[in-house]
């Protein structure tokens, strides 16, 4: 590896977000989830959650719209809610669905510089009733406007823009977060990836 290229994958390893993910449950298209995983790369979050436990895991991502992003990314995937929930409850802190509900809270009033896990459902029917019950609570994304939903993947870069404007604020890209094996195992296998 060239020094060249070992600091620009040392800088983008830098501003990693290791306390926040996306989780996308039942998102049929893989366009919609390449495009999701773009956003994610750009905004620094590493981990990101396919749960498909109503329709079969996909095999692999729409590659126009994604630029290979899902090479750079740490794509975890579950066939079970509980499982999934599990794994999510050992690494965030909080899990928000985004669910158009009573009790649900407007985008920017979500504290998103703490621990989280952002839940974006299928593009039909949204969140499923059972991972709403899992989750600690909804949230929506402020419109004026007939239709009172987005496209998935246009919902989820709004939701994780906000994240990225309030850690910024808060100074998280600032200092390294991610430490230890994680880190050096992603630089070793980011080294053997052509952009």
């Amino acid at each position: 590896m060239t020094p060249q290229r070992d600091e620009r994958l040392t800088a983008v390893l830098n501003k990693r977000q290791p306390d926040i993910t996306v989780v996308l449950e039942n998102v049929f298209d893989p366009h919609n989830i390449s495009a999701v995983m773009r956003t994610c790369d750009a905004v620094g979050i590493q981990d990101i959650y396919i749960l498909n436990h109503k329709i079969p895991p996909h095999r692999k991502w729409g590659e126009k719209s994604s630029s290979s992003a899902a090479k750079w990314l740490s794509i975890h995937q579950f066939t079970d809610p509980k499982s999934c929930f599990e794994a999510l409850r050992k690494k965030y802190k909080k899990i928000y669905t985004t669910h158009l509900s009573t009790d649900a809270v407007g985008l920017h009033e979500l504290n998103l510089t703490e621990s989280v896990a952002l839940v974006f459902g299928n593009e039909h029917s949204g969140v499923s009733d059972e991972i709403i019950a899992m989750a600690d609570g909804n949230f929506i994304i402020p419109q004026v406007g007939i239709i009172k939903s987005l496209n998935i993947s246009v919902a989820c870069a709004v939701t994780l823009y906000e994240a990225f404007r309030q850690k910024s604020i808060a100074g998280h890209y600032e200092q390294p977060k991610l430490k230890g094996e994680q880190l050096d195992t992603l630089k070793k296998d980011w080294g053997y990836l052509e952009d």
